[in-house]
């Protein structure tokens, strides 16, 4: 048996309550949780609140095809520096996720070089159904469907595969939902008006509400009619939140997430943030943030994940028509969520909820015999986000210059320290995501 770790004086963070106490670990697991423990190491959390890590049911980490911009090493640690101990990746890289070949190669490259525990999303074509039939509940996490073109070339909008998908898929379905045929007319009217000196801020009148609603209405439309489990990706409007209902996660077949920096920005920020906030769907307005932030408490919105999607700083760079969609956002997710959310509602949106849509064993709470993937926050210590801080491998952060109130101090991972004192100092503990299905 291996020697007991205790996290001393922490106001615990879980399921709901805060309750001050101690949390020992042993064996990769958590021991005990509550009360005054003694242990072999211990850490003094001093009053810092303590929780599980941020399950991230949406990130793009570039590997493999795109490592210029990103790979699972670097964005994996800098998950760890901002609380995020497990992610599940999406499958729009070179090759595309969408064969039982391109997983398993995945969770080779990222048992070799992951610094948090991973999943991976199983990609929908056109004319991939049979493979999706076929996949393994056990090595994806879910079916990734892009009901409108994002990155990569993997637009699903053959209707008879849509209905294939959404009445056999084994696993949840996870769309991106916006309306291709919209967003092409509205960017052709844009294109009119301003030719190639397209402003940025018209990117939410390009990528608008009608674009989203129209896919993600088509979206939940398809799941009840065929009694389908669909997690409806990043909701960027007011409008769409009627779609969901309210109420715990445990009774919806439809669930839905929103993105922090749909969260933290509208699109008053274009003119200072530019195309460093260019993502889709598009930050909209400041009534459609304030919805979006009031959904969330009142759990119409289920999950909040990140939809971290780095580029460089070059490609940032470029003209509105060529700059890229995405940005970095894993190392500063939780932070800027406690800037306006209740604890209690960011651990339940980034660890419990995420854990139960998906199936996650044994992750997202802190119940004793469960993985002891951790971290603490310190809310009375700041944070400024500096570049040369960044794990990234894109070298930038859309919250640049921004200063949150609270700071992350330790990640632990399978019970192991693997973030503190502001360093990533273990990289080869993460585990493979399992799942009970």
């Amino acid at each position: 048996m291996g020697a007991r770790t205790v996290i001393k004086n922490a106001r615990i963070v879980n399921e709901g309550a805060i309750v001050q106490g101690d949390l020992a670990m042993r064996d990769g697991r958590i021991e005990r949780i509550g009360g005054s423990i003694a242990g072999d190491v211990e850490i003094d959390a001093a009053g810092a609140w303590l929780m599980p890590g941020m399950i991230d049911d949406q990130v793009h980490f570039r590997e493999p095809g795109f490592e210029h911009k990103a790979n699972i090493e670097t964005e994996s640690a800098a998950a760890l520096a901002g609380g995020v101990t497990s992610y599940m990746e999406m499958p729009n890289c070179i090759p595309q996720t969408i064969d039982a070949g391109a997983l398993e190669d995945k969770h080779r490259r990222a048992a070799a070089k992951s610094a948090a525990n991973y999943a991976f999303y199983f990609g929908a074509t056109n004319d991939n159904l049979e493979a999706i039939k076929a996949v393994d509940p056990l090595k994806a996490c879910g079916v990734k469907v892009f009901m409108g073109a994002s990155t990569g070339n993997m637009l699903v909008d053959d209707e008879e595969t849509l209905e294939g998908i959404f009445a056999s898929s084994p696993l949840v379905i996870a769309t991106h939902c916006e309306d291709t045929p919209t967003i092409l007319a509205n960017e052709a009217r844009a294109q009119a008006e301003y030719g190639d000196a397209i402003p940025i801020e018209m990117h939410p009148r390009i990528r608008s509400e009608e674009a989203c609603y129209k896919s993600s209405s088509l979206a939940v439309e398809l799941a009840r009619r065929y009694g389908s489990r669909l997690h409806v990706l990043h909701l960027t409007t007011a409008r769409e939140l009627e779609l969901f209902e309210t109420g715990p996660i445990e009774g919806k077949r439809i669930t839905a997430e929103v993105c922090v920096h749909h969260l933290f920005f509208d699109e008053t920020d274009y003119a200072t943030r530019g195309a460093d906030i260019k993502c889709n769907p598009a930050i909209k307005t400041p009534d459609d943030r304030r919805a979006l932030r009031a959904a969330v408490l009142e759990d119409r919105i289920d999950i909040v994940a990140t939809d971290h999607a780095p580029h460089t700083r070059e490609e940032k760079g470029l003209r509105y028509v060529d700059a890229p969609s995405g940005m970095p956002l894993v190392q500063h997710a939780l932070l800027s969520l406690l800037e306006y959310t209740p604890v209690e509602t960011v651990v339940h949106k980034t660890a419990h909820a995420p854990a139960l849509r998906f199936g996650v064993r044994e992750r997202g709470f802190l119940r004793e015999g469960y993985w002891a993937d951790l971290v603490l926050i310190d809310p009375g210590r700041t944070t400024a986000v500096d570049d040369e801080r960044l794990y990234y491998k894109c070298g930038w952060s859309p919250f640049s210059g921004v200063t949150f109130r609270s700071r992350v101090t330790h990640t632990f991972l399978n019970g192991n320290l693997v973030f503190s004192d502001g360093e990533v100092r273990d990289t080869s503990r993460a585990m493979a995501v399992e799942f009970d299905r």
